[in-house]
């Protein structure tokens, strides 16, 4: 069996609902646009049939409701949407094997109340995240209770990367132009570097604002998901450790770690979406080790309704120099264990 776990989804009803509260200017740049298997499910399946036994766990696909929605709107879009992600997976559970849940984080009281609501009464899987909660670094002291929640819960919190915004709306319509039409070869640099190099990275200041922050000590249990097996993190594993000694000696202070830097980096669990590069996998393998490494497709964000990233990530997986049981714990055993599934 292969458990996507870090796919993406536009349900249908959401996104009405959607189109009725956001301005138009972001609706009209929505991903869904140019992806339409997020939304048309009949596409989605087409594509699923292609690898053998592929299930997935839903997550909500970008913007973050709380960058673009007013706090009412965000906690009604939040209730509609994890609604329907258990309702697809009470009506497909041969497709979909769970959801994660979406919270209204402009409204911390809401979004508390939705995370037992959707874990409770819809058996939703954990919590998504972006890099950033409304321009705020997730150690912010109104963010504990929700972390202390989910390492009650013993479910992990996704984290997808996504640009910061300042204020409680976006309404610069730039912001969500990764989807524009292209004009010349600037435009397509620009897109290029956002999101090949700009998404990723976010994920890594993320991470680094909270290794440097008291969220990994006071909860040593606590289980968050990186997308793209986890940044650039692996690969300058020994650069994050030498320059971290170097900046300590330099200016003689405590950073407050109770542990080797990379311990504390070495305890999120990764997602093998990459689209392909078996190397890359590798290095994240020999960083992470084989237990935190689960497979995530990053579907439907290719050229061809999400066929592509599914193909290239299953051959880089098989293309890993490691064991058949290792492969075996990456595709299902360790979803299995982190969301503790029963199929």
């Amino acid at each position: 069996m292969k458990i996507d776990i870090f796919c993406h989804i536009t349900p249908p009803r959401f996104l009405k609902a959607f189109e009725k509260r956001v301005p138009q200017e972001i609706c009209k740049q929505l991903p869904c646009r140019l992806l339409p298997s997020l939304t048309d499910l009949d596409l989605r399946f087409r594509v699923m049939d292609e690898f053998e036994d592929m299930v997935q766990v839903l997550t909500l696909t970008n913007p973050p409701i709380e960058t673009v929605a007013e706090p009412a709107d965000a906690i009604e879009l939040a209730r509609i949407v994890n609604d329907e992600m258990a309702e697809l997976v009470a009506k497909y559970p041969d497709r979909f094997v769970g959801a994660v849940a979406c919270l209204p984080l402009n409204d911390m009281d809401a979004a508390m109340r939705e995370a037992d609501r959707a874990i409770k009464d819809l058996h939703h899987y954990g919590i998504q995240i972006y890099n950033t909660i409304r321009g705020k670094p997730l150690d912010s002291p109104e963010f504990m209770p929700l972390w202390e929640k989910m390492v009650k819960y013993d479910l992990p919190i996704w984290i997808h990367p996504f640009y910061p915004y300042v204020g409680t709306v976006a309404r610069d319509k730039d912001q969500f132009a990764t989807y524009r039409v292209f004009t010349g070869r600037e435009d397509y640099a620009w897109a290029l570097n956002r999101a090949v190099f700009g998404l990723p990275s976010e994920t890594a200041y993320a991470v680094t604002r909270l290794v440097y922050s008291p969220v990994l000590d006071t909860y040593p249990n606590i289980k968050f998901v990186l997308h793209h097996c986890g940044s650039s993190i692996p690969y300058f594993a020994g650069r994050i450790s030498i320059l971290q000694n170097m900046f300590q000696v330099r200016e003689q202070i405590d950073h407050g770690l109770r542990k080797p830097i990379l311990e504390y980096y070495k305890m999120f669990y990764v997602d093998s979406a990459l689209h392909g590069n078996s190397l890359a996998l590798m290095c994240g393998h020999g960083f992470y080790g084989i237990d935190h490494i689960l497979f995530g497709s990053d579907m439907p964000f290719d050229s061809e309704i999400g066929r592509v990233a599914v193909q290239q990530t299953v051959q880089a997986v098989e293309q890993m120099g490691i064991t058949t049981a290792e492969k075996k714990k990456i595709y299902e055993d360790n979803a299995k264990k982190l969301l503790r599934l029963s199929i």
